[in-house]
């Protein structure tokens, strides 16, 4: 902690700040309200109302109308302060609104109604968290089957992959054989190839094996990445072939020199591909949205757009869910972040 605090009050000028530490401080405050702005309000606003939603201008934080209890009436009343008019400064409760003005009573005389004008008034706010958007989620959608779903798309997915993808990696970084840069060409090249494109033959041939309407169908088309052989590649060219070819010598077979020397060697590029694999597979609409028609299949990104209907969109139930959504990938990043930088860097370095 203490690393970090000497770190964060680090300054260029002896006496005092100098005018580039509060430039670079003003620089790392615009970037991080730029990056985090969005989700912070994003998740202030999976805890608003309904109606708080649909207020202009928007509030930042979950503010809800303050009802009160009014005699002779059965149903809580909204309250409004006036800010107008021969009863300015009066806090009054709405009971019905007509055009532009609305008939209010005295929450301590409710014997009178007035008439006051929309212009006139302002709602009374209190800081509410509506958690009913949560509990909402699992009353009206399977949530935990939905979440079971993508997280077994997500993880088995992963581990295919990594497996996939450094297998070509080692193979093309450690073996020298004819054609191998031809082969290694033709695997980035299919970077180019718009994946729309594929969605029609690779939806026949996923038909053809039977595994539409099941998570196999999801997990096998994308689990060969050219961004991950690649990746991996270029960081195994930095593993000295000398370290290979003495574990050779001392009879250790192909396979043993992958699983026990390059794959522990290669963490850092292992753990960025973890990283682009997570996010590719949990935030991934377009192909399961073609292959799982069954409600029961859907991953998460499905059961979202279920929210969006043809006339009204619940957007209170959707943020809450978005933000749901958003928790595992935030903790995946959080737990490997350290090893980006070292993994993209070095991957670049032969």
């Amino acid at each position: 902690m203490s690393t970090v605090l000497s770190f964060l009050t680090r300054r260029r000028g002896r006496n005092g700040f100098d005018l580039t530490d509060w430039l670079t401080w003003l620089y790392l405050l615009a970037a991080v309200l730029l990056m985090f702005g969005p989700v912070f309000w994003l998740a202030l606003s999976s805890f608003k109302t309904e109606s708080a939603l649909q207020e202009y201008p928007p509030t930042l934080l979950p503010l809800a109308p303050v009802m009160a209890t009014v005699e002779g009436y059965e149903e809580p009343l909204p309250l409004f302060r006036v800010t107008g008019g021969e009863h300015e400064g009066k806090v009054l409760a709405q009971v019905r609104r007509i055009g532009l003005n609305a008939q209010m009573v005295d929450p301590a005389a409710p014997g009178e109604r007035v008439n006051v004008n929309i212009n006139d008034r302002v709602p009374e706010r209190e800081f509410t968290l509506a958690l009913e958007n949560y509990t909402t989620l699992f009353e009206r959608f399977n949530f935990l089957l939905y979440f079971w779903n993508s997280v077994f798309i997500t993880v088995i997915a992963t581990i295919i992959t990594v497996l996939f993808n450094s297998m070509a990696a080692f193979a093309l970084s450690k073996y020298r054989f004819r054609g191998r840069t031809l082969v290694f060409i033709l695997i980035i090249a299919t970077l180019m190839i718009p994946p729309t494109i594929n969605l029609v033959p690779i939806f026949l041939v996923v038909s053809e094996l039977g595994l539409v309407n099941s998570p196999w169908g999801v997990i096998w088309p994308a689990v060969a990445t050219p961004t991950g052989v690649f990746l991996l590649r270029q960081y195994m060219l930095t593993i000295p072939d000398d370290l290979l070819d003495a574990a050779r010598m001392d009879h250790a077979s192909e396979w043993r020199v992958y699983w026990r020397i390059v794959l522990p060697l290669s963490a850092p590029a292992l753990a960025v591909l973890v990283i682009f694999s997570v996010m590719w597979r949990w935030n991934e609409f377009l192909w399961p949205l073609i292959v799982l028609n069954r409600s029961e299949e859907f991953t998460l990104q499905l059961a979202l757009n279920s929210f969006q209907g043809d006339l009204q969109t619940a957007w209170a139930p959707l943020l809450a869910m978005t933000v749901l959504t958003l928790l595992p990938i935030t903790l995946v990043f959080a737990v490997l972040q350290k090893y980006i930088t070292a993994g993209i860097a070095q991957s670049g370095v032969k």
